[in-house]
């Protein structure tokens, strides 16, 4: 599942972010780097931290954790600052609603990504529920990625697209032990609910003006 979430990173931002040069896409920003920079990082993180459990290196990989934790602070804080200023220029990813209704999905994102990653470490010495909560902490990041691969930019593409990944881990259960776990269960309706939830919040005229006192801030 890292290997899998990583490489649907690496071709959801290629055009964008990796192979920019390649495509020829604008220069980015400073600010852009470092939040690319910094997601991309979690990425090969939560794989390296996948292989170290693996290989027994369990010492290493609660060492790892302590900067696991650090970014799983900076990147909500990041990724919001990220997305308010896309949507005060007025940026959307192709098929995305207007950016104040848009600004809900990333925040979105950036809500589920911060309770399961926080219950997760909070749970950590229960690692049957660690594990499974900080995978589907990391799953609850892929839309944006998903999103900018051809053909899948909106939002029933690429919600649905991350649903797999959380029916994957729900099958992996079923199949190895016979049961789902509860972290799955209520982890994974989390992520999944979370996604027709905040479409419908988005297009209240309580969160657009809320999106426009953040984007006028």
């Amino acid at each position: 599942m890292a290997l899998a979430m990583l490489l649907t990173v690496v071709i959801g931002f290629a055009p964008s972010y990796f192979l920019r040069t390649h495509f020829g896409a604008a220069a980015l920003s400073p600010l852009l780097h470092v939040h690319g920079a910094l997601f991309t990082a979690w990425m090969v993180l939560f794989l390296v931290q996948a292989l170290l459990v693996a290989g027994q290196r369990t010492s290493l990989h609660r060492r790892l954790g302590v900067v696991g934790g650090v970014m799983a602070v900076a990147m909500p804080l990041l990724g919001a600052v990220v997305a308010i200023s896309a949507a005060r220029r007025g940026v959307t990813a192709p098929g995305d609603p207007p950016p104040l209704v848009a600004l809900a999905i990333p925040l979105g994102d950036l809500v589920v990504f911060s309770t399961l990653v926080g219950t997760g470490l909070a749970l950590r010495r229960h690692r049957e529920v660690h594990k499974r909560l900080m995978l589907l902490a990391t799953i609850g990041l892929l839309p944006p990625a998903i999103g900018r691969i051809p053909l899948l930019g909106a939002p029933l593409a690429y919600f649905g697209l991350t649903d797999l990944f959380v029916g994957a881990c729900l099958a992996y259960d079923r199949v190895t032990e016979g049961r789902f776990s509860r972290a799955f269960l209520w982890g994974g309706l989390f992520v999944v609910a979370s996604q027709p939830l905040r479409l419908a919040i988005a297009n209240t005229p309580y969160w657009l003006a809320f999106a426009g006192w953040l984007t006028r801030a």
